[in-house]
């Protein structure tokens, strides 16, 4: 009797450990449905269970991926990471995938119910509709995912949520800093990390002019015409911004808490650059158009954001998020 309790406790005790081990391969194992509403649904990979009680973590980190929408590739680098950082054990790593399938440019394999996003223009960067279902944004995504993260039913001891993103995924995470109607109410501290993104949403008619990237009104509107035009500023906006006002939309960008991370060597044309005249004119290069950006909110909008230039690194994901310097940003010290 003592031996057969006695095999019961370890077994109880053994399935415990493993069941708290992270999943740490971009695999079917490693992924999670998230429910939108109705019968839509979304990918995510992901460390951890997102509906399991986990009394461990205390980060999240939520990396958003690319124009090649390859979660599971930016999945493996937020593992790189978080094991550079000793953060495996306490952080959940997530890695949503945002899926289309136009049946031209785009052709992922949609499974049953998942939502489809378009591939073309900036729809899922910035906050559009679902090609699928009109009622749903891209952003509607990102507050899903969070609300649920921060569940003291769920994760009681979560101190920190960082929303990262690269490249065309920087270009989401900027905008959705900006934008997003949940970051004040989750209970939470959320800090934003926006990486190499090909352009930002100016709050004003001023850009870049000059050697020295001096602000001023654009001088060339009359011949491009839609410089301020959402994205890329805050005029003619749709889908989830729509119903933001103007001045929300000042105040949410310097009210949060912003790191640029930019690549010293990302100054080359590369990796689908933007370059339509509203993009250029941000700035000639990525690195040049953060620098400016973070310089243009923190001097007139009273911001408090960081710009990080990472040594050595262009247009790479990779090289940016497990570079030394960017570790501490991701993975907080609490």
């Amino acid at each position: 009797m003592l031996r057969t309790l006695f095999l019961l406790v370890f077994f109880a005790t053994f399935v415990s450990t493993i069941a708290a081990e992270p999943c740490t391969r971009a695999t079917p194992e490693c992924t999670e449905w998230v429910n939108l509403g109705g019968q839509a649904q979304a990918l995510i990979y992901r460390t951890y269970p997102v509906d399991k009680k986990n009394e461990k973590i205390t980060r999240v980190l939520v990396l958003v991926h690319g124009a090649g929408r390859d979660a599971d590739n930016y999945f493996r680098t937020g593992l790189a990471a978080a094991f550079l950082a000793g953060a495996l054990d306490d952080t959940i790593v997530i890695a949503p995938r945002f899926a289309s399938n136009d049946g031209r440019g785009c052709r992922d394999i949609l499974a049953a119910n998942e939502i489809n996003w378009s591939c073309s223009g900036d729809s899922w960067r910035s906050g559009g509709v679902s090609a699928s279902n009109k009622e749903l944004t891209s952003y509607d995504l990102m507050d899903v995912i969070l609300r649920r993260l921060a569940r003291k039913d769920i994760f009681p001891n979560l101190k920190a949520i960082v929303v990262c993103g690269h490249s065309a995924g920087g270009q989401y995470v900027t905008r959705y800093e900006m934008a997003n109607q949940v970051h004040d109410k989750l209970g939470v501290p959320i800090t934003y990390v926006v990486s190499n993104p090909s352009s930002y949403a100016y709050l004003d008619p001023e850009r870049p002019a000059g050697a020295n990237s001096e602000l001023r009104p654009f001088g060339d509107a009359r011949n491009c015409t839609t410089y301020d035009n959402w994205p890329y500023g805050l005029k003619s906006r749709s889908g989830y911004t729509a119903k933001i006002s103007d001045d929300q939309l000042k105040q949410q960008l310097a009210s949060r808490a912003v790191n640029y991370l930019l690549g010293e060597l990302d100054i080359l044309p590369l990796g689908g650059f933007d370059s339509s005249c509203p993009a250029m004119a941000q700035g000639p290069t990525r690195l040049a158009r953060g620098q400016t950006f973070a310089s243009y909110v923190n001097a007139k909008y009273k911001a408090q954001h960081k710009a990080i230039v990472i040594p050595l690194c262009g247009h790479n994901a990779r090289c940016m998020f497990t570079a030394e310097l960017a570790l501490p940003i991701l993975f907080p010290k609490l």
